[in-house]
């Protein structure tokens, strides 16, 4: 934890949920021990798609379709959503979720290896969320932000490995360290990239929330 556990407890507590429906597909990815985002940020991202009211959406990393569910409830209902999964069991469940909640005519599936289907794709973006293997989130970037547009936001999840990152590199386990490297990388590119701005959240597991800058008249 990042956040003192009793205090995502109280906020949590104050949360009204979701419809029955993403509530039961959420209690269901829990219980299969399957990641779906953490409560709190499913309340940041309800708020921050009211604000930015996008057109279009993109996802990495779909697991059992549960964000992409909860962005489609919470965007307007002309935005449309692309998600990208590379797990072969998963696919073929959230597709199925897709159909049960009447919102296949609003979501694309695009199956394989992110780095790859990220080059086939056109932009612009209004927002991209980034919830896939952590470890490539710096690969995917240069694609992201090709994709995503000017104005548009990109939030990416988990991104403070239940605090790991502050710790020394010989603290961390040799299988962690990886990831530990490459998101330390992703999170410095993210704060000195000169096209956007960007904030770090001890949010959940850690977020960021990126805005791609509009470019200067004259």
């Amino acid at each position: 934890m990042i956040v003192d556990e009793r205090m995502v407890t109280y906020i949590n507590s104050l949360d009204r949920g979701n419809t029955p429906f993403l509530n039961e597909l959420e209690k269901k990815a829990r219980e299969d021990r399957v990641p779906v985002i953490r409560r709190e940020m499913q309340s940041f991202l309800k708020v921050l798609l009211q604000i930015k009211r996008p057109r279009l959406i993109l996802e990495v990393g779909t697991a059992v379709g549960f964000s992409t569910l909860l962005m489609s409830e919470y965007a307007p209902e002309t935005c449309r959503i692309t998600t990208i999964e590379n797990y072969e069991k998963r696919i073929p469940i959230a597709r199925e979720n897709f159909r049960k909640a009447g919102k296949e005519d609003r979501i694309t599936l695009l199956c394989g290896d992110a780095a790859r289907v990220l080059t086939t794709l056109e932009g612009p973006y209004d927002l991209i969320f980034m919830d896939a293997a952590k470890a490539q989130y710096i690969h995917f970037l240069p694609e992201v932000l090709r994709l995503l547009g000017p104005g548009g936001i990109l939030v990416s999840d988990n991104v403070l490995q239940d605090g790991d990152l502050i710790e020394s590199h010989f603290a961390v386990e040799r299988r962690n360290r990886t990831i530990y490297k490459r998101m330390r990388e992703y999170l410095y590119v993210l704060k000195n990239h000169e096209e956007l701005e960007t904030s770090i959240l001890p949010l959940g597991d850690g977020v960021t929330l990126s805005i791609k800058k509009q470019k200067q008249d004259g």
